[in-house]
């Protein structure tokens, strides 16, 4: 039963290490659990149009393990899915405080988007969609997320400070800074000796060590029982089919749902050297559509759009690569649902060093880049400069392939104009 249950997550005795694909899973869960405290909290403000926000957490985690379990036996590769940060707040301030709609409206609009990706999927729109990213801008999508999650892990430290044009390092004598930094040494020199578990270790060292210094707070008990996901199940508005403001959300939600799961997991592949010669990627229709079904999922349990998470990086710097990672994720939010206060208990700063290798290590995909050819390089380089910029994954891939299709354009007008040039002087 072990062994088939193994093998139906792509895990293979004599290829990979269940040890190690157990502690991908775990450390990848500590660097995504902060979304169980964060998505509630970002939707507080809805409680005023009555959403029920007491139930969010029971739903978040829900949809997580949904699409994980997605991922797990379906694409048997080590990704997280949960629902997304940007796209969450295109929910709540868009669609329902600025436009004035109700979630329902909103919801609608997530399954309907879900439900399209899924076609997208099962289609040879999947091989367009993928094959028109250039490889230089694959590997500069792995290099921007690396700066991209390195950022958030700067910014979960709190050693940047905050309302400023240009972050700037604000204080390194704080408690929490001082813990970012003893982190980032215990992170660094677990990966030098090579010390299998290291970024879940550091994490656990600089959670207790926040305890004296005020930084973990102890939860008051261990165990809590999860609120009813009721009030948040299929509640969708189907008299606004027709809406042509309905259609508008769904497609601003389809387009950055393709872009930011189609960079993320780009990003991560490319990294653990999963891109072939021709630059496509295995399995990349079951992965795409892990995505999408994971989206239908969530929007039938209440949250937003489900996309693949970049903290999954650093389960994959950790070893991961099959489903049992991925399986070992959606078991540790399944029993985040009764221990919440534990999982919650783990402050952001403990995870922020492993952002910050993690970064590090997607950054090596630079050196399959091709420096001395403008046409390859400049598109690369604004799209990594963009992700972190920006802070969104979509926005760099989007500059930096109009980029490439206008040098392109200058690329191919340049050649022309030379034949031409040598012809007229031929004859």
């Amino acid at each position: 039963m072990k062994t088939r249950l193994l093998s139906l997550v792509g895990f293979s005795p004599l290829r990979d290490n269940l040890k190690t694909e157990v502690l991908a899973g775990l450390t990848t869960f500590a660097t995504m659990s902060y979304i169980l405290a964060l998505l509630p909290a970002m939707f507080a403000p809805m409680a005023k149009v009555g959403f029920p926000v007491a139930n969010v957490f029971t739903a978040t985690a829900l949809a997580t393990i949904v699409g994980t379990l997605l991922m797990a036996f379906l694409a048997r590769r080590p990704f997280g899915q949960a629902p997304g940060l940007s796209l969450n707040v295109f929910f709540i301030e868009t669609v329902c405080l600025a436009m004035g709609y109700p979630w329902q409206f909103a919801l609608t609009a997530v399954l309907i988007e879900g439900v399209l990706f899924v076609l997208l999927c099962v289609s040879n729109m999947r091989y367009i969609i993928f094959d028109m990213v250039p490889a230089s801008l694959k590997y500069a999508i792995a290099a921007g997320i690396g700066f991209f999650i390195a950022m958030i892990g700067m910014k979960n430290s709190g050693i940047l400070a905050t309302g400023t044009i240009f972050n700037h390092i604000n204080t390194l004598t704080s408690p929490s800074s001082l813990l970012f930094l003893v982190g980032l040494v215990l992170t660094g020199a677990f990966a030098i000796v090579r010390v299998r578990g290291g970024l879940l270790i550091s994490i656990a060292i600089v959670t207790l060590l926040g305890i004296p210094l005020g930084v973990t707070t102890l939860p008051d008990t261990l165990f809590s029982m999860p609120e009813s996901p009721a009030p948040l199940f299929c509640q969708f508005s189907w008299a606004d089919l027709l809406s042509p403001d309905l259609w508008v959300c769904v497609l601003t939600m389809l387009f950055f749902d393709i872009f930011d799961s189609l960079g993320t997991v780009v990003g991560i592949m490319a990294t653990s050297g999963n891109i072939r010669k021709n630059g496509r990627i295995p399995h990349m229709q079951r992965i795409m559509l892990s995505d999408a079904l994971g989206t239908i999922g969530g929007a039938c349990l209440g949250c937003n759009t489900v996309t693949t998470y970049v903290e999954s990086a650093t389960g994959v710097a950790e070893g991961g690569r099959t489903g049992l990672t991925a399986l070992v994720i959606a078991l540790c939010f399944a029993l985040s649902l009764f221990l919440a206060p534990l999982f919650l208990a783990i402050p952001a700063v403990a995870t922020a060093p492993v952002l910050v290798v993690a970064g590090f290590r997607l950054f090596g995909s630079v050196r399959h880049i091709s420096l001395s050819q403008p046409k390859e390089a400049m598109p690369a380089f604004l799209c990594i400069l963009l992700m972190p910029i920006t802070g969104s994954i979509t926005d760099g891939i989007i500059f930096g392939l109009a980029t490439y299709i206008v040098l392109s354009f200058v690329e191919d007008w340049a050649r022309r104009f030379k034949k031409q040039k040598k012809a007229i002087a031929a004859s």
